[in-house]
């Protein structure tokens, strides 16, 4: 915060709030709020009767429990006032952000991943351990796929998702994020909603699909987040030439994936080998992103619109 000249942190909802104090806020339209000044102590603002679902640390944070008649906003206000630049959650309400600007006139205010961002990007060895073991539980979903446990042929993309689903949560996971499952046409729709199309012989079909684990109360899930193509049948040449460039510029940008690297040059690695075979047009996304409480989290291309520079 020292760094970023900010005065006080300001959480709602959002990752950000269980990572630090390991509770969730429910998307209410009663506030809670973490406010942590940079020379003060942690204060979670709550309604009263939700304070009974917090795991209290007294060491790290007290608690204001508010009742229905008071105004949490000002309580919010009252607890950050006097700060010169607030940096709030990202996620956050609007309606609260504006009453908040209303109540604390002067203060200038930032995206709070401008501090909280880099500290989830860089991950301590319990979260390792955390994002490894969800990895190996969607990875063992995946070689089910891929070795034809899971069967394709003549089932809906609805049924298979659902499938996988249910071997995400048996390997270890409390919460299904997405199942995507694309067949032929749709696999060229990343975010497809998985319907009733039913799977035919000699096509793609994509599958991406990821969780959040199940932890002990008072820590955060940590997530997983697979993708894998499918070919029912023998694959034709064009699409073995495609999928073999693919693997490439993947392999590519493993290899520039080091220690200090931008994730903008990693990403150009892999865009100009798909250039190379002339799939440059058909790259729609990024290469990839951070992973960690949320699927997508930094270290990628972001945009502070009004806050701060594009920061990659």
């Amino acid at each position: 915060m020292a760094d970023n000249g900010v005065d006080v942190l300001m959480l709602s909802v959002g990752p950000d709030l269980p990572w630090l104090i390991g509770y969730e806020a429910m998307p209410l339209e009663r506030l809670t709020m973490l406010v942590v000044p940079a020379d003060g102590p942690a204060n979670l603002v709550i309604p009263s009767f939700e304070v009974p679902r917090v795991v209290e640390q007294p060491d790290v944070f007290t608690i204001t429990g508010w009742g229905e008649t008071e105004n949490p906003v000002a309580i919010v206000a009252d607890l950050a006032r006097g700060s010169r630049r607030a940096a709030i959650g990202d996620h956050t309400w609007s309606r609260f952000l504006v009453a908040l600007q209303h109540e604390m006139d002067g203060t200038a205010w930032v995206d709070a991943g401008s501090v909280t961002g880099a500290l989830r990007a860089r991950k301590e060895p319990g979260e390792i351990e955390r994002l490894q073991a969800a990895a190996s539980g969607v990875d063992t979903v995946a070689t089910a796929l891929q070795s034809g446990d899971i069967p394709l042929i003549g089932r809906t993309e609805a049924d298979v998702s659902a499938e996988l689903g249910r071997r995400i949560l048996a390997e270890g996971h409390a919460v299904v994020n997405f199942a995507i499952v694309a067949a032929g046409e749709n696999a060229a729709s990343p975010h497809h909603h998985a319907g009733d199309r039913v799977i035919q012989p000699g096509e793609v079909v994509l599958c991406d699909f990821g969780g959040t684990t199940a932890e002990p109360e008072g820590q955060p899930g940590y997530c997983s987040d697979i993708t894998r193509c499918v070919f029912t049948g023998e694959p034709p040449a064009e699409f073995a030439e495609a999928y073999d460039a693919l693997q490439q510029a993947q392999a590519m940008a493993v290899d520039a994936a080091v220690v200090g690297a931008p994730a903008e040059s990693v990403d150009r690695v892999a865009r100009d080998r798909l250039a190379a075979s002339d799939l440059d047009q058909w790259f729609l996304h990024r290469l990839g992103h951070g992973i960690g409480v949320e699927a997508h989290e930094e270290p990628l291309a972001r945009i502070n619109i009004g806050f701060e520079l594009l920061n990659f």
